[in-house]
This record gives structure tokens, C-alpha cells and sequence, in this order.
């Protein structure tokens, strides 16, 4: 088939898709929705990957995260029946592991709904945490003033250190540094606003709230769930994982062919761990955006071979004049082509809106449409169009020219 001749095919399916608008609008409709799917959530996925996977590895490519269970995914019950990480695992591995540099525990408070609260300012649900000195050395910056002290924390300091969000909505346009708040109903002095940090998800409000981890234990006599962070020397990362995990578990008293009963994760594990989860979610959407495209596909096919009935006499008038059977299945391939690359480039359009509006809503997340779905999104269509315009195109190809001519 000529240039030309392609250039007419796709000018009348044109000229057809103009004259029934509604009718190609609602064959379409199913590859619209697929492609935009594929489009939209591809985008978000996108964004939040390289958002998480930036989060992650900004917790320094030294850093160890040492938990009672998995870091990411839903604890088993095995997992939520082990003895918690206590300050004693923390300060063992300190005294124990030449290849570690710095070591804090993390005390999680008990469950329930937290508050700060200044001079009739309350922030409900702040991340409370008790934590040690070593803590800032994972990467913690200051806006103002300081952190706190091991000294603080050995004498339960009533002080504290709070996020950039608790510091703007507790006590906006002041200097919060050296001010007393309640925190669930104790009173504390800031004595320094953390800078938001690289660890945060994008959109998320930086609600940390830090105690010195002598205080959080007379605050909360109850707590026992800790988390460990221990810091590495440059390029002993292995060593240091090999040394904590001996001190662990020979401090929890691990069998010698029992499997450990805590995890521990690097920055680039929990990537890992994390695509893994993304790759799911992405092989979801397209089952999902699949569904669209076959319901698309096959009313591309239905008013195809309505299309093919309407115009029969066309037909065997061109088959009368000298047309080939390969000419008429790529004209009627053309249009069923066209049909769907409209389709596709309309959800194009819609899944970029869709982005848009998501970093509208969310701009701290870096949607972008990535290459890779816009490109796959139109070949996708294109592609539906050739496979069930097959069929229309081979019983429009298959009409005898007199009898088609005879046809009413």
C-alpha cells in the first residue's frame, strides 16, 4: 500500500469518526479509561518510588535500622510476639562493635492519640519519640537552637525538640526556642526546631516531637518498644550488620540454629524491599487498565463490523474497480487504528491531568508522566486497534463484489 493511498485511509477514517462523534466517543470510551489508567497511576507510582527511594537513602548508606519485626509489610504473629529491643541491646552494641560509630535507641510511646499544646494551640497526633544524642548524627540539622544532650537524658530533663510543622502551627511567626509546651499534659522546654528532614514522605508534615529517652521513660513508664539505629564506619556497613547481629543475639539469648527474632535493614534493603511492593502494585494496574482495554477492544470490533454492514455497496463498488483484498483489510485496519490511537492520545491527555491534579493536591510528590507509559500507553491502543480490527477488516475483505454490489 502506497503513502498515499495510507495518507486517504486515514483521512476517511477520519472523515467517519467526525460524522458519529458520540458513536467513536463511546467505542472508544474502554481504551480511554485503560490508557489513563496506565498513564495516571504510572505517573503516581513513579513519583512516589523516586520520592521513597530518595527517603530511604537519605538516611545515610551507613545507616543500620534495627527492629522487633520486619521493616516494611505486616508483621506476622511470630514477629509480634517477640521480646522488644531494649536500651540495654543499644548500649551492648555500642561497647561491643568496633565497626560502629554512633548508636541510639528509639522509644515509641504507648499507643494512643498524642497532643502539644501552647497557650491554646493544640497538634494532635504528633510522632512522640525518646531518643538519645547519637540520634542527630544520622543526619539531623537544626533550624534553631540545639539538640539535646545524653547529660539531659541522664537526668530527665524536662526538654524537648520539635519538628518544623509543630513549631509553625504551635507557635507561628515566634521563636519557639527556650518557650514551655505540654506535651500530653507535660511541660517541656524547646530547646531547638529540627529542619525537615530528607526521611519525610512527600506531603507529610514534619509533627516530630523528641524527648531525651531518660525523660520518655519517666513520661512513659509503660513504653518498651524501641528501635535501634546504629551508624557505621565508612565501607564497614557489612561488618557493623555482622558484629550487631552477634550482640543481639547473644544478648536475647538466640539459639544457636534459631533465626533471629529482630530484623535488621539498610537504607538500600528497604529499596529493595520497596520495589518489590511498587512492582506489585504496578502489575495490578495493568490487570486493571487491561480490563478497559479489552472492553475497548472489543467495541472497536463490534462497530467495525457495523461499519462493515453499512457500507457493503462501497465495497464491492471498490472491489469492482479494481481494488485487492489487501487493500480494503488496510483500510478497514486504518480506521480501526485511528479509532484507538485517538483513544489513547485522549487518555494520554487524561492520565497527564491526572498527574497534575495529583501534585496539585500533593506538591511535596514529584509526578511526572515517565516516558515509558506515555510511549507504551498510544502503542498499547494501536495495537488493540490492529488485533480486533483483524476480524471486520477480513469479512469486509471476503465480500463477494456482486453480491455486495446487489446489497441494499
Amino acid at each position: 500500500m502506497t503513502i498515499t493511498a495510507l495518507n486517504a485511509g486515514i483521512r476517511l477514517a477520519l472523515d467517519t469518526t467526525r460524522e458519529h462523534k458520540m458513536r467513536s466517543f463511546l467505542t472508544i470510551l474502554g481504551v480511554i479509561i485503560g490508557t489513563g489508567a496506565v498513564i495516571g497511576v504510572g505517573s503516581i507510582i513513579a513519583g512516589l518510588d523516586g520520592a521513597i527511594t530518595g527517603l530511604m537513602r537519605s538516611m545515610g548508606p551507613n545507616t543500620v535500622i534495627i527492629t522487633k519485626t520486619t521493616a516494611m509489610g505486616q508483621a506476622t504473629r511470630e514477629e509480634r510476639k517477640r521480646k522488644p529491643l531494649s536500651y540495654e541491646d543499644a548500649r551492648a552494641i555500642a561497647e561491643r562493635c568496633p565497626s560502629i560509630e554512633h548508636v541510639s535507641a528509639y522509644l515509641f510511646p504507648t499507643q494512643g492519640l498524642h497532643r502539644a499544646r501552647y497557650q491554646g494551640n493544640d497538634v494532635y497526633g504528633v510522632q512522640l519519640g525518646g531518643t538519645e544524642e547519637a540520634y542527630a548524627a544520622g543526619g539531623t540539622t537544626m533550624k534553631v537552637g540545639r539538640f539535646f544532650t545524653d547529660e539531659e537524658s541522664r537526668h530527665h530533663s524536662p526538654v524537648v525538640v520539635v519538628g518544623e510543622a509543630i513549631q509553625k502551627q504551635l507557635l507561628p511567626n515566634q521563636d519557639a526556642v527556650d518557650k514551655w509546651i505540654e506535651v500530653d499534659g507535660h511541660s517541656l522546654q524547646v530547646v531547638g526546631v529540627m529542619d525537615r528532614p530528607g526521611t519525610m514522605l512527600p506531603g507529610q508534615d514534619d509533627l516530630r516531637v523528641l524527648l531525651p529517652y531518660g525523660t520518655m521513660q519517666k513520661m512513659f513508664p509503660a513504653a518498651r518498644e524501641n528501635m535501634l539505629l546504629a551508624i557505621a564506619y565508612p565501607g564497614l556497613v557489612p561488618q557493623a550488620e555482622d558484629e550487631a547481629r552477634a550482640v543481639l543475639r547473644l544478648n536475647r539469648r538466640v539459639g544457636y540454629s534459631a533465626p533471629d527474632n529482630f530484623s535488621m535493614a539498610t537504607a538500600d534493603q528497604l529499596v529493595e524491599q520497596f520495589h518489590s511492593i511498587t512492582a506489585m502494585v504496578a502489575l495490578v494496574m495493568v490487570i486493571l487498565s487491561s480490563i478497559g482495554l479489552l472492553v475497548g477492544g472489543i467495541g472497536v470490533m463490534n462497530i467495525m463490523l457495523v461499519s462493515v454492514t453499512e457500507r457493503t455497496r462501497e465495497i464491492g463498488i471498490r472491489k469492482a474497480v479494481g481494488a485487492r483484498k489487501s487493500d480494503i483489510i488496510v483500510q478497514f485496519l486504518t480506521e480501526a487504528v485511528v479509532l484507538t490511537a485517538l483513544g489513547g492520545l485522549i487518555g494520554l491527555m487524561i492520565g497527564w491531568m491526572i498527574s497534575r491534579a495529583a501534585n496539585l493536591i500533593f506538591p511535596a510528590l514529584p509526578t511526572s508522566v515517565p516516558v515509558w507509559a506515555a510511549a507504551s500507553g498510544v502503542l498499547v491502543s494501536v495495537g488493540v486497534g490492529l488485533f480486533f480490527g483483524i476480524w471486520p477488516a477480513g469479512r469486509a475483505a471476503r465480500l463477494d463484489p456482486v453480491e455486495a454490489l446487489r446489497y441494499e
